[in-house]
This record gives structure tokens, C-alpha cells and sequence, in this order.
């Protein structure tokens, strides 16, 4: 009879074709792998993994538009195209994030117990946008403090008393409030233009609004290599929150073939993103 063999793991089991495997019950450590801790010490998330990019968010005349696109890139690979990263809280609040798509799914799960729990207490209470926003920016200013931070930051938006809510907060607890929000690299090159049409038509309608939207989701997608042109947008009025998507947005790549070297008269081959992304 084959007896217990021990390997440089532990016990190893009976036989020799289980000799250097993982005891039964138990992880199996590689050796040199500092990151596995033998006492079984906690470890924190020293850097996001899967991330999202761009939120936009800004009022109009009568409640609140935000966007964000649906991919998630793992490094500089465009991974996942299906990440919807617009999350419907109630009828009057709903959460955007940019960052690691992980941390967004599990903050989620927690919100999503914690409307379950204030539904079951039928007291008539429950989230609003500006209590979501200051819950949310106790926690995230929690976990930066323990040196554990959720890598995301989060755009609320919302209606209260009839008026737009939209509320800003990221990774190390810092939260403000604005009339149009952007986070990721819609806070350089939309937000800009989301600012100048505000300021020229103050009483911009709905469907301006979304024109606006598809504009500025559509630049992202040219300028932006972690962006894609499929995106969800959600609509929060008085009357509750409309959430669409995934709407995909029709890039015009006309101009690519004109596209230089500067200084030299070298042309540039220029593939479209929707044609690179079916060689992956």
C-alpha cells in the first residue's frame, strides 16, 4: 500500500503522482510567489485590475442625464465589451463609476442589501441621491483610511424635492456637487464641451440632451483608447429614472485616410476600432 508522501508543501497525499501538490483542503503556494502569505494575512488590492473609464453627467430642464460606456479593459486590452457601469438604485437615484469594475460590482451588492433592508422595514423611507452621496462618501473615506481604498469614483445623480441632484466622489473620500459632472478622460475633453452648450442654452430639453450625450460619447470613442461606442445613458426626472442601453453609436471614419505623420510624408494605416477589436 502506497503511503503519505510529503513534499515541500505539506502533506502531499498517498502516492507518487500526487508528490508537490496542494494538501486536501488547502492552497497550493508556488514556490517564490511572495504574493501568497504562508500566516494567511489579509491582502489589499495595491492596484486595480479590470477598469472602466468615462462617466458624464450634466442637468437639463426638468432632472438629470448621465452615460457611461460598457467596456472594461484589462492593461491596454479592450477585454470586455458587455460592463454596464450605470446602476439603478430606486426610482429617484442612480450611480455611475469609473475604476475597477470588482470593487463596483461588490459596493453594489452591498447597496443593493441595503435597499432590500429599508423596503422591508416598509417605513416609507429610502435612499435619496444626496443620502447615497454622503453614504458613499463615508464609506470610500473609510477604506482610504485603512489604506484599503475602493478603487472607483462615483458620479450620483438624481431627483430630490424636485430638483436635479448631481454629486461627485472618489477613491480617497473627496465629494463635491455641480451642475455637470465628468470623471476619467471625460473630465478633459467632454466636460469642456458639456460646459460652453450649458452656457448657451440654459433651458436645454431632453432631446438636446441626449444629442449631447451621443456627441460627447462619440468623441470619447475617437479619442479615447480605453472607450468604446457602446454605451448606456439613464434619465432622471420627476417622474423616475429611465435607464437605455446599450446604445452603439455610428463613428464616421471618413477622414482616417488623411491622417499623416507630422513632418513627414509617411501615411499612416489607420484600421477602425470596430474592426480591431474582431481580431482579438
Amino acid at each position: 500500500m502506497a503511503s503519505s508522501m510529503s513534499g515541500p508543501f505539506g502533506n502531499s497525499g498517498p502516492g507518487p503522482l500526487w508528490t508537490g501538490g496542494p494538501a486536501p483542503g488547502q492552497f497550493y503556494n508556488f514556490p517564490g510567489n511572495a504574493s501568497i502569505p504562508s500566516n494567511g494575512a489579509a491582502q489589499k488590492t495595491l492596484s486595480p485590475v479590470v477598469m472602466g473609464t468615462s462617466v458624464l453627467a450634466f442637468q437639463f430642464n426638468g432632472g438629470v442625464v448621465i452615460a457611461a460606456d460598457m467596456l472594461g479593459s484589462y492593461g491596454s486590452l479592450a477585454r470586455f465589451r458587455d460592463c454596464p457601469r450605470l446602476f439603478k438604485v430606486n426610482d429617484s437615484t442612480i450611480i455611475g463609476a469609473a475604476g475597477d469594475y470588482a470593487d463596483f460590482q461588490y459596493l453594489t451588492n452591498i447597496i443593493q442589501q441595503h435597499v432590500i433592508d429599508e423596503e422591508c422595514l416598509n417605513d416609507g423611507f429610502g435612499y435619496t441621491p444626496k443620502s447615497l452621496h454622503c453614504w458613499l462618501t463615508r464609506v470610500l473615506y473609510n477604506r482610504r483610511s485603512q489604506f484599503n481604498p475602493l478603487w472607483n469614483t462615483y458620479i450620483v445623480v438624481g431627483v430630490e424635492d424636485e430638483k436635479p441632484f448631481l454629486g461627485y466622489v472618489d477613491k480617497i473620500g473627496m465629494a463635491y456637487e455641480a451642475p455637470s459632472l465628468a470623471c476619467g478622460f471625460g473630465a478633459y475633453m467632454a466636460l469642456p464641451i458639456i460646459r460652453e452648450t450649458m452656457e448657451k442654452k440654459p433651458d436645454m430639453n431632453q432631446e438636446e440632451a441626449l444629442a449631447l450625450i451621443d456627441r460627447c460619447m462619440k468623441l470619447l470613442y475617437y479619442r479615447d483608447a480605453r472607450s468604446l461606442n457602446k454605451y448606456q445613458v439613464a434619465v432622471v426626472t420627476k417622474d423616475g429614472v429611465d435607464l437605455r442601453g446599450p446604445i452603439k453609436s455610428q463613428p464616421n471614419w471618413e477622414i482616417a485616410h488623411m491622417i499623416k505623420k507630422k513632418n513627414t510624408g509617411v501615411r499612416m494605416n489607420v484600421v477602425p476600432y470596430d474592426q480591431t477589436v474582431n481580431r482579438v
